[in-house]
This record gives C-alpha cells, structure tokens and sequence, in this order.
C-alpha cells in the first residue's frame, strides 16, 4: 500500500511544483457522485479506495483500471449555475492532476489536488524560456446524464508526446495522460454541462517548472490537468463568422514550433488578432510567410474550403498545426463520400470558395461568413452553414455527444 493523503477545504489553495512535495500518492480512475458540499460516501476503486472525510477527500493507492462499477441508485448532480450562459472563459472547478518527473527522468506518482494556484520559481524555464505545451479536449455529457464522453484522448496525448520532443522535454505516456484526463474529468463530473448546453473544456499542461538560469532545459517538469466548463467560443455561437486575411505577421516559420502546440505560438497571433477583433473581425487567417499567398490557418483553429463539393485544406507541413478535429472532419468527410484533398490552397482558391469553415477543438466546426483580404470582402453561405459545413458539423457533434452510434471508435465512455 502507497501512501494516503487527505486533501480538505483547509488547505491553502496554493500549492508548490517542486522536488520537495512530499505527496506521492498516485491516482486511479473512478467513479463517483459529488454534490457542492460532499456528504460522507464511499466511491469504489480496484484495489484502493476514497472517501469524503468532512467535506474532504482521502486518497489511498491507486494505479488501476477506470471502475465501471456504481450503484444504480446513484444520480449525477449539475453544478448550480446558468448553463445557457456560460460562455467560453474560465469557472474554476474542484480539482486539478498534477505529476512531475525530472529531466531524463519518467513521470509517476499523479494525485488529485484542490484546484487553485500553484507556486514555480522565478527562474522556471516555462517561464523564462517558454519550455511549455498544452493540449485543449472536451467532455460532452449524454442525454442519460450520467454517462460522459471524451473524444480521442489518445490522439491527444500521441501530439503531446511529439511536441515535447520538439521541445527537449519528457512527456507522459499515452496510458498516463488517458488515465490523468479520466480521473480529472470524474472528479470534477458535476461541472459537466447537461445535455446540449456545452461541454466540459478539458486543458493538459507540460511544463519546465524547474529552476534555469543559462538557456537549457529545465531540470523537472510538471503535467498539470485542468478542466472548466464551457459554451461556444466564438461570441458568435454557431453563426458565421468574419475573417481577416493577414499578410504581414506570421503565425509560423518553416523549420519552428508552429507544427506543434507548444504555448510561444499563442502569445505571438495576439497583437494581430487584437487589431482585427478591434475592427470587428472576429478572428486573423494567416497566410505563409515566404510567398504570401497560400493559407496556413486561423488563430487557433486550421481552416477549410469547399469548391464544387471537393473539401480543401492546407496539408500539413510543419508550420500548420495537426489538428485534431481537422483529422477527424477529413475522415468524416471521407466516410460521407466527399472528396477531401490535403495540399496547398491559395488566397484566390480561398476567395472563389463556395463555403468556408474552422475546425479546432474549441470551435468544433465553425461556418465562415465573410473574408476581408486587402480591403476586398467575399461573404459565403448566405449567413448560415453551407450544406457541406453543415453536413459534417452534425455528424461529428452527433458522435461526440453520443447522438449516434460510434461507427469511428473515437469516444471514449465514462460512468
């Protein structure tokens, strides 16, 4: 038997990633029942168990497979907030992951925590030299509202792994992020929004949060896995939206990180996308960086066109995130019988387009209304879908809610 911890609501919410963290408990994942303030109940675990203790947790070993097991009696319960208004922001919740592992090193050891802040050195490398990724996922509650559905953890943690080695930094195995997800979003399962009013926004963080002065990687990292609730992240909802054509900043170079998520690339759209939203745009589409001409994507979501029911998107070459959903739209709409092309599209090919659509985690599949490329504005889809867009967005949202059956072996079930 490992060691037990007890997390209660006396702790300080603020909690120190460094060597001397005496907590090794490690997590398995579980099923539970939580309310706002939690009533004595047992959860069952292999081998292991947990317990509410006066309004606390109390962790003993874990390292076992996800439990199916719980009692019929027992119900969910939704936090108690306003699910048709929550937007895309930050509602802190009740617990985040946390496993370290030092350089050259494995992680192990994960435990649960009370969400809130947490203490690095000045001298962190994620802080000083940007050695840091994170991943972005969604839970979706069913419509038994009991049953939760993650969408392709494992592609998630196979480009993590990529990234941090673009990044000279260890990463979690698969099997350990999957599990580190699982047991975040059970813990923090009344914060699932109900049926159709938005999912559970779930963000893995790696970090160099060991000291560094000279430029080299950081001496001990931390994975990190918070989640929050979320709506649509565009303010426009489910409507088209109006782009912007940039041609002067650049969102990625060949030879850099713009092929992988690491946290740098974010920072750098800001000042541009900043501008465009002050003009009313709602987002910046980057162009590449040598010929100025053909498309890379959105700020943070790849982009798609459709001529002639032939869906186009720039192929994916290094500057060019491999996003998720845009692999799971081109195999969909592949199994709708669509012909799906991967290579490179020009801003003209762009301006000619029947339809235009984002893909991203956070958008899902999101209809372009208008482009505006050196002051010459196009609209499309007559403000709404267009019938390809709209085709392929009900089916992937359909699959990742659990609407329909699960031809593609992409959701993965929690009980």
């Amino acid at each position: 038997m490992e060691r037990g911890a007890t997390l209660s609501p006396s702790l300080n919410q603020s909690y120190l990633l460094s060597p001397s963290r005496a907590s090794t408990t490690r997590l398995n994942s579980f099923s539970f029942t939580r309310n706002s303030s939690p009533p004595s109940s047992s959860i069952k675990l292999h081998n292991s168990s947990l317990s509410f203790i006066n309004g606390g947790v109390s962790l003993t070993r874990c390292n076992a497979v996800l439990s199916n097991s719980s009692s019929s009696k027992d119900v969910t319960e939704v936090a108690d907030i306003d699910w048709d208004n929550i937007g895309f922001g930050l509602k802190p919740t009740d617990y985040m992951y946390v496993m370290k592992c030092n350089l050259g090193g494995e992680f192990s050891n994960g435990e649960l925590q009370p969400f809130g802040n947490i203490e690095v050195s000045p001298s962190a490398g994620v802080l000083n030299y940007g050695q840091g990724l994170f991943e972005g996922m969604k839970a979706y509650r069913k419509q038994d509202g009991k049953n939760i559905l993650l969408f392709r953890p494992e592609e998630n943690a196979t480009r993590m792994i990529s990234g941090a080695d673009r990044m000279c930094m260890p990463a979690p195995t698969i099997d350990q992020f999957v599990e580190a997800v699982k047991a975040t979003v059970l813990a923090n399962k009344r914060w699932v929004p109900p049926p159709g009013k938005g999912s559970l926004y779930i963000r893995p963080l790696l970090m160099g949060t060991g000291a560094v002065l000279g430029l080299a990687p950081a001496p001990e990292y931390t994975f990190l896995v918070y989640v929050s609730p979320v709506g649509n992240y565009f303010k426009e909802g489910v409507s088209p939206i109006n782009l912007i054509v940039e041609s002067e900043f650049h969102r990625a170079t060949p030879g850099g990180t713009g092929g992988v998520k690491t946290i740098g690339n974010y920072a750098a759209v800001l000042k541009a996308q900043s501008v465009a939203k002050a003009k009313g745009y709602s987002d910046v589409l980057y162009l590449d960086c040598i010929y100025k001409r053909y498309l890379e994507e959105v700020s943070s979501c790849n982009i798609f066109i459709v001529k002639d029911n032939v869906v186009s998107t720039p192929e994916i070459r290094g500057t060019i995130l491999p996003g998720i959903t845009r692999k799971s739209i081109v195999d969909v709409a592949r199994s709708q019988g669509l012909k799906v092309e991967e290579r490179n599209v020009t801003v003209d090919e762009l301006l000619e387009a029947d339809e235009v659509f984002c893909t991203g985690t956070a958008v899902v599949v999101s209809p372009v209304g208008s482009i505006t490329y050196k002051g010459k504005r196009v609209s499309y889809g007559g403000g709404s879908f267009g019938p390809v867009s709209e085709k392929l967005y009900t089916v992937l949202t359909s699959l990742q809610m659990g609407l329909t059956e699960d031809n593609m072996k992409w959701t993965v079930n929690l009980s």
